[in-house]
């Protein structure tokens, strides 16, 4: 008769010679800590919730790592029958066809025109529960695979943010404004690395240009926020003017990651000596200590890339968003480092 092994003996076969030993086992002890100090269900129910949550966001992100993803926020209480309805359709659709995924937050209104533009195929809901009932939108509850449900908005937000290569924000209410001010803090703060984000309305809609206004005329102008903060987002008023400011947001650059405390800015082809000083010029106020140097890292994936290194100011996010828009309107021969714009690694091409 085979003895049942308990879970912790279980873990311990599964840490044998695991990569990330260490870190688990850390995290095993910050449980038990909290163990030490707490028996109250409902704190239980939070913390079991929220790793369940973490487990199947990484279970259902992990086949998708190598597209990068276009996520689509706005009201779920747009009609099919407002402009920003088709709009969001024709973003997702052209998106989609340039080879990103189009993730939404699963509901109605601007989220079901993106699923339904994107395509079973190339659509990822994050669903979340709430008090009152809510079901995923038709477009994508039949995608098997590609449909999360939620236990809290705070773990939904982490993946959003976390698998996000780009923001397009719709028209919408508190829960838009929620993840717009949310995501614009992270990116402000260097909690989450630079990706575009577009604020997105029909031709002849004001509301992001008042919502704008606003934010110039209170924020800014009362110096609550840096005057170079204002570079986070663009507006765009159509679906292909939102599709190539993404799309230009990749041209040179490729991604940011960080290494002995410097910032690595890598790119998709190296820069003349002469660019590099007048970005040192231009751009001083960026650097903590040091300069601006130019030089080769491997990316994620293993791949050997150009790339700018410095020791990041990291109150100036604003003006290191500058610096990439610059990077992208160089007049340089670009190769074809990837196929499409929503591809992180490209398949070589063949030898002419």
């Amino acid at each position: 008769m085979a003895i049942e092994r308990s879970p912790l003996e279980a873990l311990a076969d599964a840490l044998e010679g695991h990569p990330q030993r260490r870190s688990i086992e850390r995290s095993v002890v910050r449980l038990l800590e909290i163990a030490r100090n707490s028996s109250d269900p409902d704190e239980w129910r939070l913390i079991t919730g929220a790793l369940a949550d973490i487990r199947d966001g990484l279970d259902v992100f992990a086949p998708h790592r190598q597209t990068r993803k276009v996520t689509v926020f706005g009201s779920a209480r747009t009609e099919p029958t407002e402009a920003a309805y088709p709009l969001a359709q024709e973003l997702a659709h052209e998106a989609a066809r340039r080879g990103f995924e189009v993730m939404t937050g699963a509901g109605g209104g601007v989220m079901e025109a993106a699923n339904r533009g994107a395509g079973c195929e190339n659509s990822i809901g994050l669903n979340v529960d709430l008090p009152f009932e809510q079901h995923a939108n038709r477009y994508v509850n039949a995608c098997d695979g590609r449909l999360l449900h939620f236990r809290y908005f705070f773990t939904r937000k982490l993946f959003f943010l976390r698998e996000s290569d780009a923001l397009v924000v719709m028209p919408g209410g508190f829960g838009t404004f929620d993840e717009l001010f949310e995501a614009l803090t992270l990116i402000q703060t260097g909690r989450t690395p630079p990706i575009p984000v577009v604020l997105l309305a029909p031709e002849g809609d004001p509301f992001w240009s008042n919502w704008l206004a606003t934010i110039e005329g209170t924020l800014r102008d009362r110096a609550l926020i840096s005057p170079e903060d204002t570079a986070l987002f663009k507006q765009a008023s159509s679906a292909a003017e939102a599709l190539e400011q993404i799309s230009h947001f990749y041209r040179v650059f490729h991604a940011v990651q960080f290494a002995e405390e410097k910032l690595e800015l890598l790119l998709h082809c190296p820069l003349p000596a002469t660019t590099v000083v007048e970005l040192n010029r231009r751009f001083d106020a960026l650097v903590d200590e040091g300069n601006i140097s130019q030089g080769e890292s491997s990316d994620r994936n293993g791949i050997l890339r150009p790339c700018l290194r410095f020791h990041l100011d990291r109150r100036k996010v604003g003006l290191l968003y500058q610096l990439i828009d610059v990077l992208n309107g160089l007049p340089l021969e670009v190769p074809p480092s990837i196929e499409q714009p929503g591809q992180r690694v490209c398949t070589p091409s063949p030898a002419p």
